[in-house]
């Protein structure tokens, strides 16, 4: 056998091989045969309220998820008035956003042009953003207030979080 046989019946076994490796298989039709298809999870759904001119947006899956009950109310009062009273009474608040498990509040500090996020339970911490800042001991003064309420922040909404956990269970064990 010359070499270009060799060759030839190389291709030929290479071409064979590869046939076998494409060739469809009853395998992949069993796996969707016994997949359900009816248990897609629920649509995430929300609710915002305002309250004492202020945002909270609720997020979860369940009407339950979306109903704001007093304590959440009056923890969200209490927090933007002991933010403009440790950190910055010249602030624009954004939306609270309450989702099952985590928390995430931001705003603007208008004087100093910084943009804020706390942020708890997923992605822990508090979070700044703008253009330019001048850094300068009032800079630094601001960036160690939000620093520190951020420990307040975080204790009260962790709690409201555990609370909203402990209804959920409590309920649905009911049902």
């Amino acid at each position: 056998m010359n070499q270009y046989d060799e060759i030839k019946e190389l291709l030929r076994r290479s071409r064979m091989i590869s046939e076998q490796v494409e060739a469809p298989t009853d395998i992949d039709a069993d796996i969707e045969a016994e997949v359900d298809f009816d248990t897609q999870p629920e649509e995430d759904k929300s609710k915002t309220y305002r309250v004492s001119g202020g945002l909270i947006k609720l997020n979860g899956k369940t009407k339950q998820d979306l109903e704001l009950s007093t304590d959440e109310k009056t923890g969200f009062q209490e927090t933007m008035d002991e933010f403009v009273d440790q950190v910055s009474d010249m602030s624009d608040f954004g939306t609270l956003n309450l989702y099952p498990s985590n928390v995430e509040w931001s705003g603007k500090i208008i004087d100093k042009d910084i943009d804020f996020m706390y942020s708890i339970g997923e992605s822990n911490g508090v979070y700044i953003n703008g253009d330019m800042i001048k850094v300068d001991p009032e800079f630094v003064e601001t960036i160690n207030k939000l620093s520190s309420y951020y420990d307040q922040f975080k204790a009260k909404w962790a709690k409201i979080l555990a609370q909203r956990k402990k209804t959920k269970n409590v309920e649905g064990e009911d049902e």
